[in-house]
């Protein structure tokens, strides 16, 4: 039971914080989880976003979700989950409540700007965080610009590329990748 709690505070702290979705969250859940707590390593945290970006949901929840089931099946799960949750959905309800009589405010268009900005910064952070982890050799800096390329000329092409599509297509050539590299070391 102590675990879970531990599990459920950890997460409503980092739920408390958490502006900017998922990405933004990278650094607060490295300096969290790996470095101080040692529940996860750099290179889960990768795949958990990995996994997280292609299942439905938001994904700094599914992070959360799949951290605490590391930790302790489902009842890890629940308890990490519910507390990324409890404060953001407050948040929501109070925000909710009184943002219809004050969005129009210059005060608060003012306020949203300059959070929109801080959240590209610590997305921005967080991408280099997993650039300096995940393109560790030319092969997989060749893959990151061809669906770079794709992905960014999508709007050119005949056929708009699914996300899902160059995730599966990239984790395909991951698979083949490294085995035929496990395979020469080997050799």
């Amino acid at each position: 039971m102590k675990e879970l709690l531990e599990l459920y505070v950890a997460f409503l702290r980092i739920g408390a914080v958490n502006f900017g979705g998922g990405y933004a969250m990278l650094p607060l859940l490295e300096r969290d989880l790996n470095e101080k707590r040692h529940w996860t390593t750099t290179e889960e945290l990768m795949d958990y976003f990995a996994i997280g970006q292609c299942t439905p949901g938001v994904i700094a929840l599914n992070v959360s979700t799949f951290i605490g089931y590391k930790r302790k099946k489902i009842p890890g799960a629940l308890a990490a989950t519910i507390g990324f949750l409890t404060i953001p959905i407050m948040i929501i309800l109070v925000i909710s409540a009184f943002l219809t009589n004050f969005a129009d405010l210059p005060v608060v268009k003012n306020a949203f700007a300059g959070i929109r900005v801080c959240v590209c910064v610590l997305i921005f952070q967080a991408v280099l965080r997993l650039w300096k982890k995940s393109v560790p050799d030319n092969i997989a800096l060749i893959l990151y610009l061809v669906i770079f390329a794709v992905t960014v000329f999508s709007g050119l092409l005949p056929v708009k590329v699914p996300a899902a599509v160059l995730v599966i297509t990239a984790g395909i050539f991951g698979v083949i990748w490294q085995t035929a590299r496990e395979r020469r070391r080997q050799a």
